[in-house]
């Protein structure tokens, strides 16, 4: 599966006040466009009921194509946001947040807000691990939890040789 480029597709992470914690833009957006998109795609969600679905025309966001539809879930006091051209699977891409969400919290142990923000790094690694350059890379947790594990041990190691060096 894949976000093609043109679609407007990106990931966000949004805060229940509209900061953004997480973007991956594979749109190459300007720094100004992507707070636009942030505030316009959180401008959308945050009128919503948590009892309706969690599917929604993105089509009304000024960087994104007519086609394009925001796929999100709302855990705690975040929003995680894929946005993807109209002929992605909407299940598909519910079930990636899913996986996205749940690997972050086997890795942080309950993930918050204040992890997105303090361990940014390995949340973009985990993401990394999923999605890159637009294309689905994996959506096992397991899989992903042991490619983490295995950039950490490798980390440790070279850290530790560095320091004997």
């Amino acid at each position: 599966s894949s976000f093609p480029g043109s679609g407007g597709a990106g990931i966000f992470v949004i805060n229940n006040h509209g900061k953004p914690r997480l973007i991956k833009d594979f749109q190459r957006m300007t720094q100004p466009e992507q707070q636009q998109t942030v505030r316009e795609i959180f401008g959308l969600l945050s009128k919503r009921s948590d009892n309706v679905c969690n599917f929604l025309e993105g089509g009304s966001v000024t960087t994104f194509s007519k086609d394009t539809k925001l796929i999100y879930r709302h855990f705690a006091t975040l929003y995680f946001v894929v946005a993807a051209d109209g002929n992605e699977s909407d299940l598909g891409l519910l079930d990636l947040v899913q996986v996205f969400v749940e690997t972050l919290d086997k890795k942080f142990e309950n993930v918050c807000e204040l992890d997105l923000i303090f361990r940014s790094d390995m949340v973009h690694h985990i993401l990394d691990e999923v999605v890159m350059g637009g294309m689905v890379l994996e959506t096992s947790g397991k899989e992903i939890m042991d490619a983490v594990t295995a950039m950490e041990r490798l980390e440790l190691e070279t850290r530790s040789a560095a320091i004997k060096a």
